[in-house]
């Protein structure tokens, strides 16, 4: 069925090509398009969709994966003919986060009990945890190949482009919140762990102890991979850079952390090498800028254990976001998958409540913003908690070799764009 193309709500130099309600599960949060299909992990749903994205202004879903129970798929990875999916508690269903602020400050493993040193006094696991590998050389058929099981709340995100070496962020038990793992994948049907890192004091079985506020979330949201270098986003602990030409025994290279004077939650970290940059974005997490104003900083990488910020992107101003309500601030960026469109100038990055925006680096001293598109307000609410705003939430964005656009929404479904240049 060919749904009627929505409105937007704003637009400059960006256009709506097409829209999908995700086959009556519109929520989403990470998308990656491959072989023309896109594959689209769901917040409240549970499971993920794949979408036929091959006419981006006629999209048609295909199929929909359930989760396993009390478990979601809010994230994953495409490349070739393999798929990677998350498995972990369905935080956003369970009581202790109906208020959001509970997920997002302190240390989760202590929230959900898995950072229990006492085996015994761990909750009873109605969850999967782990990473299902799939094999989609039927693109809208995935068949379950693979799967690596952890022992804790599971795996929040991953980052996958082939070869031997995945990378994932992982909640264990014993530790206190999410940390970085190596996973061999050189037998896909077997994925296997192969070496851990995290940030002294987040071993709480191993007798360590957080010298960082009890309030602040010390995380691993996840890393993205260049060569032999890993740049981790670690919540309220900024930037962690590591070196794995080890993948059994990553190392320290760096650790920076702006939080405070800022609000916390780094969320991605792009590497951009051909300019020894680095894109380094704070996620907005609560309502209204509750958490203060989040940005999108430029570093440079020229020297690795001496990242510098030289700038950040301006925000979005045309109208009073703040009080639209909902999250207002950055998300993710299109992270420059092989494969996917490249660019080491423009820079895609979801606001939430603002939306989609481009930026141009060409300057890398002084970002601008080139495009921006906002989409109209939900039909419904997917989310499930109270009290939620029934504004856009855009979440993810992907972007692909010949410049599609695509973006994802918690409640909203499945939008395509493109950037009139």
């Amino acid at each position: 069925m060919i749904e009627e193309l929505p409105k937007p709500d704003y637009a400059r130099n960006m256009r709506l090509l097409g829209y999908s309600d995700q086959g009556g599960r519109p929520d989403g949060v990470q998308i990656m398009v491959a072989q023309g299909h896109a594959y689209i992990g769901h917040m409240f749903s549970k499971g993920f969709s794949i979408v036929d994205v091959r006419d981006p202004r006629h999209l048609q879903p295909v199929n929909y994966v359930p989760a396993p129970p009390g478990t979601w798929n809010i994230h994953l990875q495409t490349h070739d003919n393999l798929l990677l999916v998350v498995n972990a508690k369905d935080m956003f269903a369970a009581a202790e986060f109906a208020d959001e602020r509970a997920y997002y400050r302190g240390a989760i493993g202590a929230t959900v009990g898995t950072a229990e040193t006492a085996p015994s006094k761990r909750p009873t696991r109605d969850w999967t945890a782990g990473l299902i590998v799939y094999d989609i050389s039927q693109p809208a058929m995935p068949r379950q190949i693979g799967f690596l099981p952890v022992e804790g709340g599971g795996i929040h995100r991953i980052w996958y482009v082939g070869g031997r070496w995945a990378y994932v962020s992982a909640l264990l038990d014993g530790f206190t919140d999410y940390i970085f793992l190596t996973v061999d994948m050189s037998d896909p049907a077997h994925p296997c762990e192969a070496g851990r890192y995290w940030l002294p004091g987040m071993n709480r079985a191993g007798g360590e102890s957080p010298s960082w506020p009890p309030s602040r979330r010390y995380g691993l949201h996840h890393a993205i991979i260049n060569g032999d270098i890993a740049y981790g986003a670690w919540r309220d602990a900024g930037l962690v850079v590591l070196d794995i030409a080890d993948r059994a025994a990553p190392k320290l290279i760096t650790h920076r952390n702006w939080s405070p004077p800022f609000g916390g939650g780094t969320h991605n970290c792009l590497p951009l090498p051909s300019r020894d940059l680095l894109i380094v974005l704070d996620e907005a997490v609560l309502d209204h800028q509750e958490d203060g104003l989040k940005l999108i900083w430029v570093f440079d990488i020229r020297q690795r254990d001496n990242p510098v910020s030289i700038s950040t992107f301006p925000t979005p101003n045309e109208t009073n976001y703040v009080a639209k309500g909902g999250h207002f601030g950055p998300h993710n960026l299109h992270e420059n998958r092989p494969g996917s469109f490249i660019s080491s100038n423009l820079i895609f990055a979801t606001y939430q409540n603002a939306g989609v925006r481009i930026f141009d680096i060409g300057d890398s001293y002084r970002p601008t913003e080139v495009g921006a598109l906002v989409p109209p307000r939900p039909a419904r609410l997917m989310d499930t908690r109270p009290n939620r705003a029934c504004v856009v939430q855009s979440t993810d964005v992907f972007v692909d070799r010949d410049g599609i656009i695509y973006c994802t929404d918690y409640n909203a479904g499945l939008y395509t764009m493109q950037y009139d240049s």
